[in-house]
This record gives structure tokens, sequence and C-alpha cells, in this order.
């Protein structure tokens, strides 16, 4: 490859990041639709086996229509019911805290005393909360002011369905297309780096979205089960911060037994609280995991973290979206990179 070429393709590439970068607010309901194109495409496959792909697509466009529709309809207003009394109680679990807690701490620590701000804290909650008069008042109060933003919310939400049925409706097409525009010599190589980062990018976003789904129904019911009060908004937020190894377990445990303390005000509710998460831990680590995702992932939970942290930071919303993907295709350039370097001659000397 000459040197002009090189700058060529550098550049080119300096050019579609600053693309993406100032497109990255128009980009989003495209790279949402694909992303459902993405993980609904095998099984259009599958039934394209035996019935018209036309009517495949539309079985699987109304199975992830009524899943989404399912999430916004009918789990979001429970879940908004949940954290709106959550803060309700947070006044009454902020006064139960100043009167058990501190004075433990005091007695059996030696802490001394000190000023927390306690009722500072409650005053604020009551005011704020009474003017918003809920998450989702205070939501549509805040994109009511700007006309704009409603017509583009209207617009993605019209947008993402429409997109995500063509997707689905041409997506063998287009990655054929793709492929014909891929050089003859270097087709190879970007096949074989095509294929491993599908293995990652499916078990990652299909595979991985099953187990949080699964575990933070595992969790939500049994934390219902055990009589608390907020046992879905917990459960679900163990489950969606499943995706990196542990984090789900440690947070869902550590925020439930919170909870139940606050609660039941005694630590005889944590035991079940424990076996909840116990249970749900073993659940995935034999079956789900295993079963759904297995090992073909290799992200590591630090990159994980960094890549969401990055691209929210780089990108906003978009860049939350995309950095899961992204980082798997470039750990994928990295391992080959890496066994190209170690069969080198810089390498062997």
């Amino acid at each position: 490859m000459t040197d002009s070429r090189r700058w060529f393709i550098l550049v080119g590439l300096l050019v579609f990041i600053g693309l993406v970068y100032l497109l990255s607010p128009v980009l989003t309901p495209f790279l949402i639709a694909v992303l459902l194109a993405y993980m609904g495409d095998p099984m259009v496959d599958r039934l394209d086996q035996k019935i018209p792909r036309s009517v495949s697509v539309l079985i699987v466009f109304s199975l992830l229509s009524i899943v989404v529709l399912s999430l916004i309809f009918i789990l979001l207003p429970m879940i908004e019911r949940q954290l709106s009394n959550l803060i309700h109680q947070i006044p009454k679990y902020l006064e139960w805290f100043q009167d058990a807690i501190v004075p433990w701490f005091m007695t059996n620590l030696g802490v001394i005393e000190m000023d927390l701000g306690l009722e500072t804290i409650k005053d604020s909650i009551k005011e704020h909360w009474s003017k918003a008069g809920g998450i989702a008042a205070g939501f549509i109060t805040t994109i009511s002011r700007s006309s704009m933003a409603i017509i583009g919310w209207v617009a993605n939400i019209v947008l993402i369905p429409v997109l995500t049925f063509y997707m689905l409706r041409d997506w063998d097409e287009l990655l054929h297309r793709v492929r014909l525009l891929i050089p003859r010599r270097y087709e190879y190589v970007v096949l074989k780096i095509t294929l491993e980062s599908n293995g990652v990018l499916s078990a990652f976003l299909r595979g991985q979205l099953m187990v949080m789904i699964a575990l933070g129904c595992i969790y939500s019911v049994g934390l219902w089960m055990i009589g608390l009060d907020f046992s879905l908004l917990i459960g679900m937020l163990a489950g969606v911060v499943s995706f990196v190894p542990y984090l789900g377990f440690i947070v869902g445990m550590s925020v439930a037994g919170i909870a139940a303390l606050m609660q039941f005000q005694d630590v005889f509710h944590l035991f079940p609280v424990i076996l909840v998460f116990g249970v749900g831990q073993v659940v995935e680590s034999v079956f789900l995991t295993p079963l759904l995702v297995g090992d073909k992932i290799g992200l590591h939970p630090v990159a994980v973290i960094f890549s969401v942290l990055a691209g929210g930071q780089l990108f906003g919303f978009f860049g939350i979206l995309v950095a899961l993907p992204v980082a798997a295709v470039i750990m994928v350039l990295l391992r080959h990179a890496y066994n190209k370097y170690i069969s080198s001659q810089l390498y062997t000397g």
C-alpha cells in the first residue's frame, strides 16, 4: 500500500468520524432500527426457509412491536409509579435513618455527632416533588416547552418502526451489496473479521439482552414475593446493569438490602434478599449465560464499562447505543493485529 493511499484512507476515516459526531442526533433512530433489525434477522432467516420472506418479516416485526409497546405502555408506567412512591417515601426513610442508624453509629463505633443536613434534604424533596407532580408529568412539562423537541420525538417514534421494517426486509440484500464493495484482494480478511465480530455482537446483543431481561424478571418476582415495596424498580435496575458480570448482583443486593432495612427496620429481612439474589446468580451462571451467551463475548468487564462511559461522553445517547458494538469490533481487530505482530519478524527477531 502506497503512502498516498494510506493518507487517503486516514483522511476518509477522520471525515467519517467527524460526520458521525455532527450527525449523531439524526442518526439515533437509524441506529436503533439497525439494532432491532440485527436482533430480529436470524428469526426472519429461519422463518424464511418455510414461508415467504415478506410474511416472515411481518411476523418478526409484529413480535418486536409487541415487545417494545409492552415495555412502553406496561412496564414503564409501573416503574414510574414505584419510583414516584420511592421519592415520596424518602423523607420518612431519612427520618428513620437519623433516629435509628445515626445513634447506633454514635454508640457502637464512637462516631461524633454531626449535622447531615437531613432536614434540608427532606424539605427540598417535598418542595420539588410537589411542583413536579411526578416523573412523567415533569418529563412532559420539560419537553412541552419546546415545540421542536416535540416534533423531534414524534418524528423519531414514527421513523423507528418504519426503518426497522425496511431494514428487516432488505437486510440480506444490504449485506450482499456491502460485500460486493469490498476489494477482492481483501475480501477474505474482511469477511473473517466480520464473522468474528458478528459472533461477538450476536452473543452480546442477543444473548446478553435476554439474560438481562430474565434476571430482571427473576429479581423482580423474587423481591415481590418477599414483600419488598420497590421490587420491580430494584429488580429491573439489577437486570439492566448485569451486562457487567456480577455488577447486577452487587448493585441489586445492596440496594434491595438497604430498601429492606428501611421498610422492615430489622436485619432478619436481609436473609430473603440474599436468597433471592443468590438464586438469581446461580440461575445465571448455570443456565442463562451458558445457554444464551456462551463464551463468545470476550469483552472484559472494564472494557464494557469504559466503552459505555466513553461513548456517552463523546456522542451522548447515540454513543451509548454504538459503544458496545464498536468495542466488540475493535477487540476483534486488536486480536488480529496481535496475532500478526507475534508472527512478524519484528517480534521473533
